[in-house]
């Protein structure tokens, strides 16, 4: 069987926004036994991530290795109508993917202790994101 679900996120601006608990909720309210929870971002300028939910340092950490990789304003971008964040939210959605896939058991996504699921937002100004939710496998009848 299958189920399927749009999420809407609201961004902050650059940064990232958890969405572990939307996700657990569409889960659990679905009756899977076990299955396969796929998550994709409907956008090109911001990411998915499975990411260290404990220490904020570790996102702090990542957000200056996305700028190092591709830095806001370069003048080797071609692709600049929308302001210097642009391509480099291209470049950084590239690189870090919009789509994850989590297994499933007992209505539960089968995370790690320390993993949480964010939407990275690569843009500086605040943004509505949309994730499609769609969970494939036994369910309860």
């Amino acid at each position: 069987m299958f189920r399927q679900e749009l999420l809407e996120v609201k961004t902050r601006g650059r940064g990232f926004v958890e969405i572990s608990e939307a996700v657990r909720r569409f889960v659990a309210a679905s009756g899977c036994r076990a299955g396969l929870c796929h998550l994709f971002l409907r956008h090109t300028s911001a990411s998915l991530c499975l990411c260290e939910n404990a220490a904020p340092a570790v996102r702090e950490d990542l957000e200056h290795w996305a700028q190092a990789l591709a830095p806001d304003g370069s003048r080797h971008y071609r692709h600049d109508e929308e302001g210097p964040d642009d391509m480099p939210a291209h470049i950084r959605s590239i690189a870090v993917g919009v789509e994850l896939s989590v297994p499933v058991r007992d209505r539960e996504l089968l995370l790690g202790t320390w993993q949480g699921i964010y939407v990275w937002e690569h843009r500086l100004m605040p943004h509505s994101r949309q994730v499609v939710l769609s969970l494939s496998g036994e369910f309860d009848p």
